[in-house]
């Protein structure tokens, strides 16, 4: 499975991005994808998966209301709506994938795509 991560860039505090994940390869088979962040000096945290088996989602609190994960199957594209950015959501931004259920430890995602970089001023 290959993953190309798009969508980053620079914007206001309180503005908005998506963020797209197009997946290539064995994408036949049930799989789920998660985005994670990571800011400069942290670890690698959970921000949102979906599962492509029964569209079943979940979000770090941190997220939660502002930030909606969705899949267009007949792209193999997962996006990833960010609203109301605040400037501690400044990070590089990866998309994973896993084939089974959907889990939130990055330790269990084997596929990775690149990262794309979100700055949020201030």
């Amino acid at each position: 499975v290959q993953l190309q991560a798009s969508g980053g860039g620079l914007v206001q505090a309180g503005g908005s991005l998506r963020l797209s994940c197009a997946v290539s390869g064995r994408t036949f088979s049930p799989y789920t994808v998660a985005w994670f962040h990571q800011a400069p000096g942290k670890e690698r945290q959970f921000v949102a998966a979906i599962s492509r088996s029964d569209d079943s989602t979940n979000y770090a609190d941190s997220v939660k209301g502002r930030v909606t994960i969705s899949r267009d199957n007949s792209k193999n594209t997962v996006y990833l709506q960010m609203n109301s950015l605040k400037p501690e959501d400044t990070a590089v931004y990866y998309c994973a994938a896993k084939y089974g259920s959907l889990l939130t430890d990055r330790r269990l995602y084997p596929y990775w795509g690149q990262g794309t970089q979100v700055t949020v001023s201030s």
